[in-house]
């Protein structure tokens, strides 16, 4: 029985579009080395559990891609065209001719995520049909049984809404200064934010599962946090709160507003997605790993600025106003380049470890 739909309170800002110094487009190389780092784990997913045969008598010949989350490329690009590549593969490797397959391709953010950019972007000589999906993922966007394969990578951490009681002054959770759950903060406001991830998550699978054929696949790429240190998550964040708090101090912006912002954002365990997937009930786990994602060479506290302003610029300004982000990003980047991180070169050897898990619609 199809649970009730839920709309979300708000749709949080997108990736910063267009073309600029400070857009997605040109500060999203983190991501790109993850999406790229998922290949073989998707091209191993779809030759071992994705029944073509079946597929194919069921959708005429069709072949529904959808990747959720994907803001201005060119990362969706990859992970499309790694789709279909494996797809392909699998054909050959069962006998049948690839070529009579034909691709569609949904590519899905908010509604003020910049489409423009995005298909101004779209590859020339693309193996698909391409079409835009505007609208949250914390709701249903597509037709029943409509998708063969879903993809979400660096998209599902956002929250439909911050944690209400991270707002009430009387809760436990009351998150003044802070604008995540960072070392210092009390246990509830670690215990608010999982709550409203469980909630977004069973509203996302429930409407998944209508949407995807049965037998079909989908795969998630999110950053996770280790098993029982769920503080030790978006450590970045750390910068952004204490910046914020010194332009505070120096009248440059309201102290209050600083204490009613919090990022929507929440970075599961592993123990804590899995549990969340087996209680819905319609998905198997057909594999979870954890994804080597290497730092990339480069890395700088210009880089890293960048790289947060593209992601939280719409967010932040949004709240505080556009005009003080130039100066709220210079002190990001001043007290990131004082961070004894970047300086010490074998703690940036380290990789980050992502969480890549891919279901099977039951």
């Amino acid at each position: 029985m199809e649970r009730e739909e839920r709309t979300p309170a708000f749709e949080p800002f997108p990736m910063k579009g267009g073309d600029g110094p400070y857009s997605y487009t040109h500060n999203s190389s983190y991501q790109k080395s993850g999406v790229e780092g998922a290949r073989t784990l998707i091209f191993e997913g779809i030759a071992n559990k994705l029944d073509i045969k079946k597929l194919f008598v069921e959708s005429s010949m069709k072949f529904n891609v959808a990747d959720l989350g994907c803001s201005v490329g060119p990362n969706t690009f990859i992970a499309a065209e790694n789709i279909i590549d494996s797809v392909k593969h699998k054909c050959k490797l069962i006998g049948l001719d690839p070529s009579i397959l034909e691709f569609q391709v949904f590519f899905n953010d908010h509604t003020s995520n910049d489409f423009n950019m995005l298909f101004k972007s779209l590859p020339l000589n693309k193996p698909y049909y391409a079409a835009g999906m505007p609208g949250s993922f914390h709701s249903r966007l597509f037709p029943k049984a409509s998708l063969h394969f879903i993809h979400c990578s660096y998209a599902l951490q956002w929250l439909s809404q911050v944690p209400k009681e991270l707002l009430d002054k009387d809760s436990p959770s009351w998150n003044k200064g802070r604008i995540y759950y960072s070392i210092d903060a009390p246990n509830p406001v670690l215990d608010a934010y999982r709550s409203q991830f469980a909630k977004d998550i069973e509203v996302f699978l429930d409407a998944r599962a209508i949407e995807l054929v049965h037998g079909g696949l989908m795969a998630i790429l999110l950053p996770s946090s280790s098993a029982g240190s769920g503080k030790g998550l978006l450590a970045f964040s750390e910068f952004v709160g204490s910046a914020l708090m010194d332009m505070a101090n120096l009248g440059l912006i309201s102290e209050e507003k600083v204490d009613v912002f919090n990022l929507p954002i929440h970075n599961p365990t592993s123990e804590e997605l899995e549990e969340l997937i087996k209680r819905s009930g319609c998905f198997t786990i057909e594999s979870v790993e954890s994804l080597v994602v290497p730092l990339p060479h480069f890395l700088t506290a210009e880089a890293i600025s960048l790289h947060l302003r593209a992601g939280f610029e719409g967010l932040l300004g949004q709240h505080f106003g556009y005009e003080i982000m130039d100066e709220l990003f210079y002190r990001i980047k001043q007290k990131l380049a004082e961070w004894p991180f970047l300086s010490n070169l074998s703690s940036r050897r380290k990789p980050i470890k992502e969480l890549f898990i891919l279901l099977r619609r039951i």
